[in-house]
């Protein structure tokens, strides 16, 4: 990690970093492959939904959204286009119920976001989709600590430049926690700015990195998110 005495904004990654999310994904997954048992074993059909969910990428980008519009895609091909309208209607009620569930705060996040407010400018750094994340943001009761919220399309060095340019100032005074390697810490590595790794015990796979990318020693390891405050304090 660089220098701390320099960094002047800490960004957080929302899902998994401040609150439940991924947890609710493997549940629908669940309901799913139930409700299309019939047609394929349930391995066959989260891995026929994951295709999916990454190829649709482009189109929907991140979030329940897009991942229901999958979800309906997979039933139509794995049902050669015979599912019934009534199974469909299910599908699409995993969906709404995901938008609707309460939002669970993870374990110390507001005494963290107190301890660190008015030390340092603190920001959301978030992916998915905008309505669904400010819905959970005012639901939180977080949005108080931050100074902005930043949805972001995707998490890669030129989404990560464009935002420290927006906040004026430099990769060096950049701080960004996360639970996601691939998108809240390597990408923060190799553009010189600073990244503390908080893992969830759950991963989506697009989310997942080499051993070898994940030895990098240029990042922090905390096993929650208060064991960040003696790094930044």
């Amino acid at each position: 990690m660089k220098d701390i005495r320099k960094i002047k904004v800490i960004a957080f990654d929302a899902d998994d970093t401040l609150w439940v999310n991924e947890t609710y994904f493997r549940e629908a997954e669940k309901k799913f492959a139930k409700l299309l048992s019939q047609y394929e074993t349930e391995n066959k059909i989260d891995q026929e939904l994951f295709k999916l969910e990454i190829a649709n990428l482009p189109l929907y980008g991140y979030g329940i959204k897009g991942f229901t519009l999958s979800m309906v895609e997979c039933a139509l091909k794995l049902s050669n286009y015979t599912i019934p309208q009534k199974t469909i209607e299910q599908i699409l009620d995993i969906g709404k119920e995901m938008l609707v569930k309460p939002i669970e705060l993870l374990d110390g996040v507001e005494e963290v976001l107190k301890s660190l407010q008015g030390k340092y400018k603190l920001i959301v750094a978030t992916k998915g989709d905008l309505l669904d994340q400010e819905r959970k943001l005012d639901k939180s009761g977080l949005l108080s600590y931050f100074h902005h919220i930043e949805v972001m399309s995707e998490k890669k060095v030129p989404d990560y430049q464009k935002l420290i340019r927006h906040l004026d100032i430099e990769s060096d005074e950049f701080l960004m926690i996360g639970n996601s390697l691939k998108s809240d810490v390597l990408p923060l590595i190799e553009m010189g700015a600073s990244a503390i790794h908080v893992p969830f015990h759950t991963t989506w796979a697009h989310e997942e990195v080499s051993q070898q990318d994940a030895a990098n020693p240029d990042y922090k390891t905390a096993t929650s998110l208060r064991d960040i405050l003696p790094l930044v304090l």
